[in-house]
Parts: C-alpha cells; sequence; structure tokens
C-alpha cells in the first residue's frame, strides 16, 4: 500500500479519478447489495424457523423442492429486467453511462428502470472522492473511501427495510478497531471507549425509553452502528455523530410525519442519520472541536 501512496503523490489528480471511477463500479454493485442482502437474510431466517420447529425428516417432495431452490445470492443470479426476465448484458450495466445510453429504460421491453440505480452509483462515487480528497492521497483516504462504501449500503438498506445488518455493522466495527492499531484515524484506547460507549449510550436510551413508554424506541442494529462509528472517530466524536444525527433526525422525522400525515406513529430509520453524522465526524471532526472551542473560549 505504501509504494500505491507514494506513486499516486506523485499523481494525485489520477489517484483522485481513480478513486472516482472505482467507486462508481463499487455503487453498482452496492445496488445489488442493498436489494438482495435483505432478502438473502429473510430467507435465512425462514430456514432457520423451519429446521428449529419443523417435526420429523423432510418429506421427499420438500428435499426435491429445496433441492432444486434456485441459487440467490450476491453474485447468482445475474441481474435481469424486473418487468420482462431480460438478462442484463454486460454493456447495459456500465454504471451511469449506461442507464443514460439506454434513456432510463430496458434495452428489451422499454420498461422505465428508476433512477434510483445510477443516483446511487454517483452519489456513492461523489461521497468517496470527497473523502478521499479531504484526507489527501494518503492510506486514510483509501480506509475512508472503504469506510463509505459500507455506510452507503447500510444508509439505503435502513431505508427501504428499516434494518441494519450484521453481517456489515460488525465487519465495520472490527475494521476500525484494528486500523486504531495502526492510528490510521484515533488510537487503540479512544477507539475502544468510542466503540463501548456508542453502543452503551444507545442501549441505555433504548431501555430508558422502553421501561417508560413500553415500546421499543430502535433496533440493536443502532447501537451496533454507533459502536463502530465510535471505532473509527474515537469517544470524541460521539457527541458531535449523536448531536448532528438528532438534530437532523428530529427535522427529518417531522417534516415526514407532516407530508405524510400519519402523526405519531410512523417509524422512521435512524441509521440513516447515524451514517451521515458519522461519515462527517471523520471527516471534519477536528475542525468542528476547534470551531466549536474557539466559540465557547
Amino acid at each position: 500500500m505504501d509504494a500505491i501512496i507514494t506513486l499516486s503523490q506523485l499523481y494525485p489528480a489520477v489517484f483522485y479519478s481513480l478513486v472516482f471511477f472505482v467507486s462508481l463500479m463499487v455503487g453498482s454493485f452496492l445496488n445489488v447489495v442493498i436489494y438482495r442482502l435483505p432478502i438473502m437474510m429473510e430467507r435465512s431466517w425462514q430456514q432457520e424457523y423451519q429446521s428449529y420447529f419443523s417435526e420429523g425428516e423432510p418429506t421427499p417432495h420438500d428435499k426435491n423442492s429445496s433441492a432444486s431452490e434456485e441459487v440467490f445470492n450476491l453474485v447468482k443470479p445475474d441481474s435481469t429486467c424486473p418487468s420482462c426476465g431480460h438478462k442484463i448484458r454486460a454493456w447495459e450495466n456500465v454504471p451511469v453511462i449506461s442507464y443514460l445510453f439506454l434513456k432510463g429504460k430496458c434495452a428489451k421491453c422499454k420498461v422505465g428502470i428508476s433512477v434510483r440505480y445510477p443516483l446511487v452509483e454517483l452519489f456513492t462515487a461523489l461521497a468517496c472522492t470527497f473523502a478521499a480528497y479531504q484526507f489527501g492521497v494518503t492510506s486514510q483516504a483509501l480506509w475512508a473511501v472503504l469506510f463509505t462504501y459500507i455506510l452507503v449500503a447500510l444508509l439505503f438498506i435502513d431505508l427501504d427495510k428499516m434494518l441494519l445488518p450484521d453481517q456489515l455493522t460488525l465487519p465495520l466495527l472490527w475494521l476500525g478497531l484494528l486500523l486504531s492499531t495502526q492510528h490510521i484515524f484515533v488510537g487503540t484506547n479512544d477507539a475502544i471507549i468510542g466503540a463501548a460507549a456508542g453502543y452503551l449510550s444507545l442501549w441505555s436510551v433504548y431501555w430508558l425509553f422502553k421501561l417508560a413508554t413500553g415500546k421499543e424506541g430502535m433496533g440493536y442494529g443502532d447501537f451496533k452502528l454507533l459502536a463502530a462509528l465510535g471505532a473509527y472517530t474515537g469517544w470524541q466524536g460521539l457527541p458531535i455523530i449523536i448531536l448532528l444525527s438528532s438534530f437532523v433526525g428530529a427535522i427529518a422525522g417531522i417534516l415526514i410525519m407532516v407530508i405524510q400525515n400519519k402523526g405519531k406513529s410512523l417509524a422512521i430509520p435512524f441509521g440513516p442519520y447515524l451514517a451521515v453524522a458519522g461519515w462527517l465526524t471523520l471527516l471534519f471532526k477536528d475542525a468542528i472541536i476547534t470551531t466549536y472551542l474557539d466559540y465557547v473560549l
């Protein structure tokens, strides 16, 4: 990695361009993750439920059905048009460009394709390039790009399903702790305290709210995500993340309730606000703390 960084420092424009175009392609894959991972999890839960509660051995019919069940993961089956089943060819799957070339329609049936796909690709590329630029041509930039990839997937999955998969939050947490041993973003002590405090802070709020109201205000995925963010930003970044996410979440929640006219019973995912606040804190923590101290003092 050091050799790559050294070479990139000679040509920073090439480095940032590479981050942008690679992130476009990764964004295309993240669209797959965002759609398929929740389905894979639901199928896994169903299989576990059936294995625990089914009585006796499966019938021959059950065995044949299981054997013939279509493989469904992040690689297979191949991407197809949801309307006509047309298999997406390689040239139709070039990030953003294919969407523009096909005018947002399937090449076969001409049914419209959601604009969300190219927007996720472009959003990922822009966010990663900005993160890389913020850290400069350093190893921090590369890890910040990976950090951004995972947060993008978590953000959209939570928006769609109100779910923050352990398959993403836990690797993010452990990676942050491992990076702290090399002081990539923060030191080990700050990362461990940040992870523990991040988890326990929301865990405490959850139980206080549940004891007071008898309702669950958030999910355990939110605890794990904040723990992961604490591992990257240290305990010093947690107040910033909590304040930013709560402030933006409260405003967005009020607007959504007013627009949809659903009142206080409307469930709103908190993960997207945590993800955005955590990303901003990783990039601007020192500047935010300095500005605050200058203002207060």
